[in-house]
């Protein structure tokens, strides 16, 4: 039996199922939590299934969470979806269950669970959840909701099919979710816009952005600038690929302050490899899209550092 089979032998188990993702969400992050939650509705729909965690920034045109007690996770299965870390776990409370499954995307680092189904081929953790209902079809309902769910998952981590993990199967379970009727486009431009605020930031950074000679670049956005452009630490998500539109920019990085003084970390690249940076400064991630944590303007020029050497590195080897 393979993994993904334990998975629906436990699933078809329990009566009671809660969902959970990882903190400061992503359209993945909810894509696949909700999307699995609602192929579970739909396919058992004498189950209790729940979708829990934080609040979701920004994102609720996509999904909201549901607030449910202590006693709930009593005998209950817990899943956590595309969190490779646990202490990124939304909600604390997800080792509380009767059983727990990870299932995830990112390089399993830390292997939590009973159950632990990583695939880092995969182009998201959307992805995962569309191939395991795909595999299941006899068994699983796809719905129009989950459907979108999934594809907005898809679409956020693939920058809308343009990342390096974007695949020909990527492709086709696009396709398949396309066929349940949801507005694709709307989707897209969901995921697309942003606020006036976000806008004039991102003429900021790329008035801002620092770039050595061989495609290293950074920038900061201290506390200041962001009270500046009345912006908070969520909503620069949106602005960290901007520098990879720059045809000399190879690996980057956006050091984002908080109001408790440390910097939040998102880095990006096109060909060296960064989450091994990362994983040195309390973070992680992919090969080419990672996060991470700076105490101090030190630590931020250490791991700018660092994004110089691998860049440096990755031009001698090509």
């Amino acid at each position: 039996m393979n993994v993904q089979e334990e998975i629906l032998t436990a699933i078809k188990e329990y009566q009671t199922i809660i969902i959970h993702r990882h903190q400061r969400p992503d359209p993945d992050a909810l894509g696949s939590q909700v999307g699995l939650a609602e192929i579970l509705r739909a396919s058992f729909p004498e189950k209790a299934i729940y979708q829990v965690g934080g609040p979701v920034e920004g994102l609720d045109y996509l999904a909201e969470m549901q607030e449910i007690s202590d006693e709930v996770y009593k005998n209950a299965l817990v899943i956590v979806t595309d969190t490779a870390n646990s202490p990124r776990v939304s909600d604390q409370r997800y080792a509380n269950g009767a059983k727990l499954i990870k299932i995830d995307h990112h390089p399993n680092d830390e292997p939590y669970g009973d159950l632990v189904w990583v695939d880092t081929t995969a182009s998201s953790c959307s992805e995962m959840i569309t191939a395991f209902w795909k595999m299941f079809a006899e068994e699983l309902t796809m719905s129009q909701e989950a459907a979108r769910l999934l594809y907005a998952g898809i679409v956020g981590d693939t920058g809308r099919f343009l990342y390096p993990a974007t695949t020909s199967a990527t492709l086709r379970y696009a396709a398949d979710l396309l066929d349940y009727g949801f507005d694709a486009p709307k989707i897209n431009r969901e995921i697309d816009q942003v606020s006036r605020a976000v806008a004039r930031l991102s003429g900021y950074v790329f008035e801002n952005l620092e770039v050595d000679s061989l495609g290293a670049g950074k920038v900061i956005l201290t506390n200041e600038i962001q009270q500046r452009f009345g912006v908070v630490d969520s909503e620069t998500s949106a602005i960290v690929s901007l520098p990879g539109k720059i045809e000399d920019v190879l690996a980057w990085a956006i050091f984002v302050e908080q109001p408790e003084g440390y910097y939040r970390v998102r880095m990006r690249s096109k060909g060296p490899v960064i989450n091994e940076i990362a994983k040195r400064h309390h973070g992680g991630g992919h090969p080419l899209a990672s996060g991470a944590n700076a105490a101090d303007l030190e630590e931020v020029a250490a791991i700018y550092q660092e994004i110089q050497t691998a860049v440096s590195a990755f031009r001698e080897q090509a």
